[in-house]
């Protein structure tokens, strides 16, 4: 049942673990750095710690100068395996006591424990002690050790093991070096930390039950909620089997090194919450919506001026439809007037019908970038800022270049107007050909007139015919004719003009439209979904670190 129990524990620690490894991944660059290096580090960690044996419970006898922690040592082991004695520090190196070590090499290695400090129980020695069987107890170098190497191996080993036994003594159970540098740092961990007050043979029973409710009360201002406190004397051995005891409970149900873990993750998960609360974090859409994606067309239409475009389109299509299809004698009347798009009055438009006629487009880089904020932050409404900045910086991931490719992309579409429609040049020659035709009535009037009326003289023989002033009414009619088929074509033209013209300018628009939002979803909306789905998967595995 404990190892069923052990392996479901397992895989619960597993599944957080492997949420903690996404909140790393996702949150760089919008959790602090520190936390993302602290849960990078438990995860180093954890890992290696659940690849070792787990038939083993590496259990750590932390203390200070003067504890009595080596001579708890030898007590357990029932060896004299740690020396003892005046001199401080006496331990220098961590030794280690194994009970059952086959398995325990490689965990031994991680530990860093050098061979000559390792010692194993022989089984001579272990009757009575089967209980024991998977313990690896650890007598730690001083932590206020004036040597440094030392100090660093006892942080290290703290940090690690499956179990720590703080071991205080009655004169300094409140050090302040133990309790700022380790208990507080080490609140939460109830289920893996025992509190051992050593050397009570120094003290009369009531003087032992005030230091053991002055630690307790201590301990829990501190954050342990319920220590876990055993009195002991490694000198007479009193106290020694309680101990024996609880560690002997700890390693056989196997759960320490799990419960370590936990532990540690428990506490990082705090800070990561504190740092970004999961549960105020609005939900996000993992893609833009429809509406915010035609706003955002829309805004972009306007900064690269797709309605002033269409409108100069339309406009310069009419004048220059009117150069060549309107009646002849009025185009050569119209050229003593000012210049045409003079007269359309379309003010600060007058450049880009010129630039148009030329295919050139230009998009307004501020007014751009004004509409990609706008997107932006109507996303990223009441999220965290670091996650703002990021869907800010996500839509303007390609704000250097969005001008330039809307710019690109629209010129490309945008008609060449100084092409001439073939239909265009038939029209100008039939009106040429009603031209001519006008020209030759009014020869036909002058010859008539001149020779059938006024009688100037006699015609010559080729003009005889258009010499007779009974042609005159008939050359009157034909020359009316041809006015009204000139001016009659000339309107049809205009109104045909005017209805292409406005279809040209819709298919313009839509056109435009259409590459303006091609344009914007890869530029701006793509970035921004990666990001808002980053943002979703980041808050869930958050979640899933929570358990």
């Amino acid at each position: 049942m404990t190892t069923v129990g052990t392996t479901r524990t397992r895989q619960g620690i597993g599944v957080r673990l492997a949420a903690l490894a996404r909140v790393v991944e996702l949150g760089s660059g919008r959790v602090d750095p520190e936390l993302l290096t602290g849960s990078g580090q438990l995860l180093l960690r954890a890992g290696d710690r659940l690849k070792l044996s787990s038939e083993h419970t590496v259990v750590a006898l932390a203390g200070g100068t003067g504890s009595g922690k080596s001579t708890l040592f030898n007590a357990i082991s029932g060896l004299e395996l740690s020396p003892t004695g005046v001199r401080r520090p006496t331990t220098a190196r961590t030794h280690a006591c194994v009970w059952g070590l086959d398995g325990a090499g490689p965990l031994l290695d991680w530990l860093q424990i050098q061979w000559r400090h390792r010692f194993a129980r022989a089984s001579a020695l272990d009757r009575g002690e089967g209980r024991l069987h998977g313990l690896i107890l650890l007598d730690l170098p001083d932590h206020d050790s004036i040597r440094a190497l030392t100090d660093t191996e006892a942080d290290r080993l703290i940090q690690v093991a499956d179990l720590v036994v703080w071991v205080l003594d009655p004169q300094k159970y409140a050090d302040a070096s133990t309790h700022r540098r380790y208990v507080t740092e080490l609140a939460g961990h109830d289920a893996v930390t025992i509190f051992v007050l050593n050397q009570v043979d120094r003290l009369e029973p009531e003087e032992q039950a005030e230091c053991v409710s002055d630690l307790a009360d201590l301990l829990r201002r501190e954050g342990v909620t319920d220590p876990v406190i055993v009195t002991a004397s490694a000198l007479t051995g009193a106290g020694v089997d309680e101990l024996k005891a609880v560690l002997a409970g700890t390693v056989t149900r196997r759960r320490a090194a799990v419960q370590r873990i936990e532990a540690d993750l428990d506490r990082l998960t705090a800070r990561l919450t504190k740092a970004m609360p999961a549960e105020e974090a609005p939900a996000a859409p993992v893609s833009v919506d429809e509406a915010r994606r035609i706003g955002l067309t829309d805004a972009l239409c306007d900064a690269v001026g797709v309605p002033a475009v269409g409108e100069a389109m339309e406009n310069v299509y009419g004048v220059r439809a009117a150069e060549w299809l309107g009646w002849p004698y009025a185009r050569w009347a119209a050229r003593l007037r000012p210049d045409p798009l003079s007269s359309l009055r379309l003010g600060g438009l007058k450049e880009e019908i010129r630039g148009l006629a030329g295919g050139a487009v230009s998009a307004q880089p501020a007014e751009v970038d004004n509409a990609v904020h706008a997107l932006a932050d109507g996303l990223a409404t009441g999220m965290h800022e670091a996650w703002r900045n990021g869907i800010r910086d996500a839509a303007r991931s390609h704000a250097d270049r969005l001008p330039g490719v809307l710019s690109e992309e629209l010129s490309e579409v945008a008609p060449r107007l100084d092409r001439v429609p073939t239909w265009w040049r038939l029209v100008r020659i039939w009106q040429y050909l009603l031209v001519l035709l006008f020209v030759a009535g009014l020869a036909w009037a002058g010859t008539a007139l001149a020779y059938g009326v006024f009688g100037v003289g006699k015609p010559p023989a080729a003009l005889e015919f258009f010499a007779d002033a009974a042609s005159l009414p008939w050359v009157g009619l034909m020359m009316f004719s041809v006015l009204g088929l000139g001016v009659l074509s000339a309107t049809a033209a205009r109104n045909v003009v005017a209805m292409r013209a406005e279809t040209e300018r819709e298919r313009l628009e839509r056109e435009m439209r259409r590459r303006v939002a091609a344009v914007a979803g890869e530029l701006v909306i793509e970035p921004v979904e990666r990001e808002l789905a980053r943002y979703d998967e980041f808050y869930a595995a958050m979640r899933g670190v929570q358990g």
